[in-house]
Order: C-alpha cells, then structure tokens, then sequence
C-alpha cells in the first residue's frame, strides 16, 4: 500500500468502527437491502460544493470509497464556486452576479472549463488512490441553450440530460463524477448553475436519496442547532412562517421542497459533512437534517374515525408481538395520530393520573425517514403533559430520555414524563405504570 492510500484506508476504518458503534447489525443490514434493491442509477445523486472539494477532500473520498466498497454506487455532481473565485480574480477578471448566477463572458469561460476540468480530476484521482473506482465525465450529459445572453453571457439551462455517460460508468461500476458544464446542440460550451444541474439530474434519474454535502452539516434553527428532520406535509407552512427562516436558508428549503414535490414519495434529500454521510445513510438516528415529502398525520378521537385493521398490523410490526383480542374494545382512546400511510401512530388515552401514552408504534422501513418524529411533533402541540412506560432495554429509550422531564426505573420498566411539576402527579404515574396489565402478548 502506498503511503499516499495509508490516511485514506485508516480514515475508511474509522467510519467503520464509528458506524458500528452508533447502529446495530439489524439497522445497516435494513439500509443495505433498502438500497441494494433499487435499480443503480436510483440509489443516491450526491451534490459535492467547491468548499468540500476545497477543504474536505479526504473525508469526501473516504465516504464514497466506503459506499463502494458495501456495494453501492452514488452518482456524484460537483461545483467549483471558491476555486472559480480564485482563479479568476487572479486573471484580473471581476466577479459579477445576477439573481445568483454568474455572468460568464468567453475569457471567464476558459477559466470555468479549466477548473471545472481540474477540479474533477482531482476528485477522481483523489478517489482512485483511496481504492475506489472512478470516472471523469466533464461533458456530454447536459444539453442546454443559452439562458439570456445579454444578460449573463456564456450560461445555460439545461434542456435536456444524457444518461448514457453515467450509466456506461455504473455498468462498469465506477464511480460517475460530473462536472456542470453544458453544450448547446451546435457544441457550444456553456456553464451551467450547479445546484440547478444537480436538480435536473435528479428529475431526470428520479433517486432514492438526494444528498447535499456541505460544511455546515445540515439546516441550522435559529438558536444554531442542527434541524434533525423535515416533514414537509406537517411542518414545511409553520417553518416557513418562523421569523428566523430567510435569505439563503428559505430559498434553499423552497427548492428542496420543489425537487421533492417531483420525486416518488420515497425520495428524500439529506444534507450533512462529508465525515457524517455513512452515519446519516446507515443510522436511524442519522446526521444532518433530512427532509422527505412525508404523510400527512390523520387525527382521530374514536377508534371508528380508523382503520383498525391497519392500525393493528402497524403496532404488531413494530413491536414484533400480538396485541390482546380486545385491545380496542377496551382500550378507551382520547385522541390517535396516524400518518396517512399508517406507517406511524401515536396512541393516548385519558387516565386518572393524567394523559397517558398507550403506544408509539413506527414500522421498520419509516424508521429513520423522520416520520416518528413528525407524527410525535403534531402530538405535541396538542398535549403539554404526559406520561408513559418502556420496557428496560427498549432502543428507542435514548428518543424517551431527550423527549420527557424524567424517568424513574421499575424492575421492567422505565416510567417517563413531560410536563409534571409536582411529586405526586409522578408518583401517581409511577403507580399506575406499575399496575397497569400489557396489552401486547408473546
């Protein structure tokens, strides 16, 4: 091994053991044969901006590599803004904007195409000395028309996209790595926007996953704190009305919502460091913020106003036991949340004590979607105080433990709270999560 491929393969083995040490077995295994089983140019387009080129190159290939190496192929779109800014301020040539694009004039295009070229190559062979197979393709996917010459010179818009380079790359199982650059019929080279390539690429191979790598590592709140999930169906008209989303964050949350809103619902668009992409693809709990279409969340104070049948098979599934016979006979709801879908469902009920969690079921293939999330959210709004019981060992004890005020341990329980302010009302919720008989079987 060459001391060059030696920081790459150590890098590699770190995402390994990091991997290994936030998700079971069980949980890579479900992603692995969620991914494996979509057509390959279906499983991932991967945005990559000049700033990750420019700074985090080697966490870049080192993740990519890794994908390979379990069997997976993304398709891989880069920019290249800073080292463009670089480049052509050292020619003397000002940099000059219009609705975020930049205007290219015939000698600023030189420079794009040359560093769009080296860029690309470096990515490439930055990916081949790590062990990775890879390709260079700097042309010949998009077909675009000039965008409006006399305004921003020698810029496209895509008209049309060519698979035929990237799918000849993932029939030898490479590695695509695209550059933007678009040719008009006539052969015309044009530059092209990054984001807006990457978008037509998306709706043109319609992927699984669409992930944006950034140094960020996702949508910030307005406190700093990184937006772990999106449901757009739930919570894209209240995001939009916070205060705190504007400028670049609401263009990027309305874009994102537009790329969505074309895709199959089982799409979703992740956003994440280039360090974190095995962990936010391979974890339930991931990192970065992902953002999916997502259900709508039915609400329901009768058991009538469901699908009982559905409801049923969906606590089954995810508990892997049986509900009792007369679960619904005797269980006396105050209010059910179920996505549309009935792949989640939050079930209250009104008890002495106070309102009570019954169940949270979420079936395997939503989890990590942020679905759980998005139907826990609409709960939220409508009940300030809760309590409910988990049984010792359940992994989506460390979700209870961030979500409630407390938790006291039974010899099989744990009895958790939000909301409470006073020892009796948690003494009385101990109580009755110690008495109260399970409603599941086996």
């Amino acid at each position: 091994m060459s001391p060059a491929m030696q920081p790459h393969r150590q890098t590699r083995q770190t995402i390994v053991r990091l991997l290994s040490s936030m998700a079971s077995a069980k949980e890579i295994s479900q992603y692995l044969k969620r991914f494996s089983q979509l057509d390959a140019k279906r499983f991932a387009v991967v945005k990559v901006g000049g700033a990750v080129l420019r700074d985090d190159l080697e966490a870049l290939t080192s993740s990519l590599s890794f994908l390979q190496e379990v069997g997976l192929t993304p398709i891989v779109l880069h920019g290249a803004g800073p080292q463009l800014d670089a480049e052509l301020s050292a020619a003397g040539i000002e940099k000059q904007t219009i609705d975020g694009l930049r205007v290219t004039s015939p000698e600023a295009l030189a420079i794009v195409r040359k560093v769009f070229q080296q860029s690309n190559l470096k990515l490439v062979e930055a990916l081949q000395q790590n062990g990775a197979r890879a390709t260079s393709i700097t042309g010949g996917v998009f077909e675009a028309e000039y965008l409006d010459v006399d305004t921003y010179g020698l810029v496209g818009e895509v008209k049309k996209v060519n698979l035929a380079p990237i799918e000849a790359s993932l029939r030898a199982g490479s590695i695509p790595v695209i550059t933007s650059l678009g040719e008009t019929p006539s052969g015309q080279i044009l530059n092209v926007n990054a984001d807006f390539a990457a978008n037509e690429l998306v709706q043109e191979l319609q992927p699984y996953k669409i992930i944006f790598l950034t140094g960020t590592g996702g949508l910030l709140d307005e406190e700093g704190k990184l937006i772990d999930s999106i449901n757009l169906s739930t919570e894209y008209d209240q995001l939009m009305q916070q205060p705190w989303i504007h400028g670049g964050m609401r263009v990027k949350i309305e874009q994102i919502k537009d790329l969505l809103d074309k895709l199959p619902e089982e799409s979703s668009v992740s956003i994440t460091r280039p360090a974190d992409l095995a962990k936010e693809l391979f974890t339930h709990k991931g990192s970065g913020t992902l953002v999916r279409r997502g259900e709508k969340v039915l609400k329901a104070t009768s058991w009538d106003q469901l699908d009982t049948t559905r409801l049923k098979s969906l606590i089954e599934s995810s508990f892997g036991r049986t509900l009792v016979p007369d679960y619904f006979e005797k269980t006396k709801l105050l209010r059910a949340y179920v996505s549309e879908n009935y792949r989640t469902a939050v079930i209250l009920t009104n008890e002495a004590e106070g309102v009570y969690l019954d169940k949270f079921a979420v079936l395997d293939d939503a989890q990590g979607e942020g679905l759980g999330r998005a139907v826990w959210n609409v709960m939220l709004e409508e009940t300030p105080q809760l309590f409910w019981r988990s049984r010792n060992g359940n992994p989506v004890n460390h979700f209870y433990y961030s979500e409630s005020d407390g938790c006291y341990k039974l010899d099989h329980w744990k009895v958790f709270w939000f909301g409470a302010n006073d020892f009796d009302s948690i003494k009385g919720y101990v109580a009755h999560c110690g008495e109260r008989k399970p409603s599941l079987q086996g």
